[in-house]
């Protein structure tokens, strides 16, 4: 019988060789080729369809009972689909999906497969959360054992905790490793879509952030949820990566509590608290996918000796921030030069959208001068590079929530229309935006 031929893959790419490389030929990184055995005699072939003949049942959505999850995943559970959860040790995803199974196992058939806790540790967490529903729990890390139960049970809902606890013992690999989470993945995709079971992958993540073990794993799955936030701090930031049901722009907000993980309805409230007077301080009006928020951005100039100054960014791009601070030099006039600048994004919360330019270079121009920002005063609109001023989408929602929060005014683009009391203070320049919003009669100390 002939060996089986070998080929070597990427796992951060998926590019594939015969012969191992030290670097990926693909996209440069180092030790990223495992080797892996080829595909044995070809399978038989399958009768193929016809799109339009198909008949597609629209499946409805299984609620989750938590509505900011519901919000991130598009509206509910998809079912027969495969969600992985990450995030760091003890931000919450553990808590936050037995939460999830509480609620859906009142009508619904559910299954947590636990291979890091006993049932008695399990049990133990419920309680504290208000009690232990009626969940099937399965204490196993065999991967053939799990998926052989899922197949015999066919629960609704399935819950696995954790991905990098799964072993196949055919695999000569130790658990965690990329060839058994890669194997993991396959398997319980299959039987998900197979079986009709919406399962959930809870998920470890490397220093970097990103969700440990191979790029397929990500690729694999339907959904990408991605927990955000400090496990010292009681807030938590749910984002979706990926979603093939629904929006990646939405945000779910938690507060870490007694009973567990609740969610923030209205997350301006909390994040866009700021101080009338507080120099280096403004609020911003971001918009996280239908979702308007208040943010308050702080900013901190201070001399420098260093023949290149730091400029450092906690929740904004630094390469906006780095963008930002060369507009404010050339066109409005605020040397920078021979500062460092440091913004941050209060609460935890990360900013992409370049709606928020303006409030970012106001925190920093209050900074700068030692002068605050008008009180009672928000600000969105994206920065050119010519120091022009372009208007943000949805501007209407935007100065909606702005009004909802009691504030007075708020700074934006040129041609922004007005909103029920809210003044809207147009700026077309950056320039004139800083003129509009900085209390130059109120110096540091005033």
């Amino acid at each position: 019988m002939a060996k089986a031929a070998t080929k070597f893959a990427c796992t951060d790419c998926g590019y594939s060789a015969g012969r191992w490389f030290g670097k990926c030929p693909s996209c440069g990184a180092f030790g990223t080729l495992v080797e892996e055995e080829a595909a044995g005699a070809a399978a038989p072939s399958k009768p193929t369809l016809r799109l339009v003949d198909v008949k597609a049942e629209e499946g409805e959505r299984i609620p989750t009972g938590v509505a900011e999850l519901d919000r991130v995943l598009g509206g509910g559970l998809v079912p027969a689909s495969l969600v992985l959860v990450g995030g760091e040790p003890g931000v919450g995803k553990s808590t936050l999906l037995l939460s999830v199974l509480r609620s859906i196992s009142a009508d619904r058939t559910t299954l947590l497969i636990t291979g890091e806790e006993s049932p008695a540790q399990v049990k133990l967490r419920a309680e504290r959360l208000g009690g232990a529903a009626d969940i099937g729990i399965l204490p196993e890390t065999e991967l053939d054992g799990v998926c052989a139960t899922l197949e015999a049970v066919r629960p609704e809902v399935c819950v696995i905790d954790s991905v990098q606890t799964l072993y196949s013992s055919e695999l000569g690999s130790a658990p965690g490793s990329v060839v058994q989470v890669r194997e993991a993945a396959s398997r319980l995709l299959r039987v998900a879509k197979e079986s009709g079971i919406a399962i959930f992958l809870v998920g470890h993540v490397t220093k970097d952030g990103a969700v440990a073990g191979p790029r397929a794993l990500e690729h694999l799955v339907d959904t990408v949820l991605q927990f955000e936030g400090d496990r010292y701090h009681e807030h938590r930031v749910l984002r979706a990566a990926k979603n093939r049901f629904g929006s990646t722009n939405e945000l779910a907000v938690f507060e870490m509590t007694g009973t567990g993980l609740v969610g923030v309805p209205e997350p301006s409230e909390l994040f866009g608290r700021s101080v009338d007077g507080e120099v280096g301080a403004a609020v911003a009006c971001a918009l996280e996918g239908s979702r308007p928020l208040l943010l308050e951005i702080q900013a901190l100039v201070a001399p420098t000796d260093l023949a290149m100054p730091r400029r450092v960014a906690t929740g904004v791009d630094p390469k906006r921030l780095a963008m930002i601070v060369a507009v404010l030099s050339r066109h409005a006039g605020v040397a920078l030069g021979q500062a460092d600048v440091f913004v941050n994004v209060a609460g935890g919360v990360r900013i992409d959208e370049p709606g928020a330019d303006l409030a970012i270079a106001l925190a920093i121009v209050s900074a700068a001068k030692g002068a605050p920002v008008k009180p009672k005063l928000a600000a969105f609109g994206e920065v050119a590079l010519t120091g022009r001023l372009r208007p943000a989408v949805q501007s209407e929602r935007r100065l909606e929530e702005c009004a909802k929060l009691g504030l007075a005014a708020a700074v934006a683009p040129s041609g922004t229309p007005a909103r029920g009391k809210l003044r809207v203070l147009e700026a077309e320049t950056l320039r004139q935006a800083v003129r509009s919003a900085i209390d130059a009669e109120r110096p540091e100390g005033g």
